[in-house]
């Protein structure tokens, strides 16, 4: 099944606020996928809901085959999960903690776990209440790393780390993605973090998926397009932002194939053609 993740007519409110509305994506297996989005998008309710750890209003939410929330034992074997904030038992050293995590998973690689503990510098013998914020993060992701998951989901993995930090990470990462084949879903704010490693793309707004795409297919065809309202309408373009502008012009950002660029160009000069950088496409698709 090419399907890792499969989420369907998804939906989660707390109280009157909807933060997931009928959400339906699905993740490939072997992809690397950046989740962005504002803050208060639903970033990490969307990776809540899809481990079970919330239960969904409405809709269905697969996970390696298995349905969430029955999850089987052996399938939350093959996952792996680095929340946001740290969730680590305070009064445990991080040599304790492993070892009783070890008794979870029926592959864990202990080689692996030894060699990011000393390289990146996580005291083993003191507890983990006494830890800075950063080594404690550094922590989490080698306890989600240790098991060698099919499936990795981050949220906001590296916001605690220093540029060093994240450097390292993403580094071990990406050699985890050609070693193994392993489907990656994250969430972060860094887009320049995003930009080294996702190959992919998501944007969350109102709810939804509102963008997903390969991340330098989506730089490439991405515009903003400019020129009098009717000329604009005419296109027949979906425009993934609109601005009327000050001049009485009005701005689109689309996403265009050969036959709107060509559609563009037949114009004489009508309309203004931009390329955008990622953080305008960010900026314009999140707002």
């Amino acid at each position: 099944m090419n399907d890792v993740v499969k989420l369907a007519g998804v939906s989660k409110a707390f109280g009157k606020h909807m933060v997931l509305n009928g959400l339906s994506w699905t993740v490939e297996r072997g992809k690397v996928i950046g989740l962005v989005g504002r803050n208060g998008a639903g970033k990490s309710t969307l990776l809540l809901c899809a481990l079970g750890i919330y239960e969904t209003d409405a809709g269905s939410i697969q996970m390696l085959g298995d349905r969430v929330p029955e999850l089987s034992d052996a399938t939350r074997a093959r996952i792996g999960y680095v929340p946001q904030s740290s969730d680590l038992f305070g009064w445990l050293t991080a040599d304790q903690l492993l070892d009783y995590f070890r008794a979870f998973y029926p592959r864990w690689n202990d080689v692996k776990v030894r060699a990011l503990l000393n390289r990146w510098g996580v005291p083993r013998d003191r507890v983990i209440s006494k830890l800075s914020g950063g080594e404690k993060q550094r922590l989490s992701i080698i306890r989600a790393l240790a098991h060698e998951p099919e499936l990795l989901l981050l949220d906001e993995p590296v916001s605690g780390l220093d540029p060093a930090g994240r450097r390292d990470f993403l580094s071990e990462l990406m050699s985890d993605v050609v070693d193994r084949e392993t489907t990656i879903l994250f969430s972060t704010h860094i887009l320049s973090d995003l930009e080294r490693v996702a190959a992919d793309v998501a944007f969350l707004k109102d709810g939804a998926i509102r963008l997903h795409g390969q991340l330098d297919e989506l730089i490439e065809t991405c515009r903003r397009i400019t020129g009098d309202k009717h000329s604009i309408d005419a296109l027949g373009i979906q425009a993934l932002s609109r601005e009327e502008n000050v001049n009485g012009t009005v701005s689109i950002v689309a996403r265009l194939d050969d036959r709107h660029l060509r559609s563009v160009e037949t114009r004489n000069g009508a309309l203004r053609v931009d390329r955008i950088a990622f953080e305008e496409l960010f900026e314009e698709v999140t707002r």
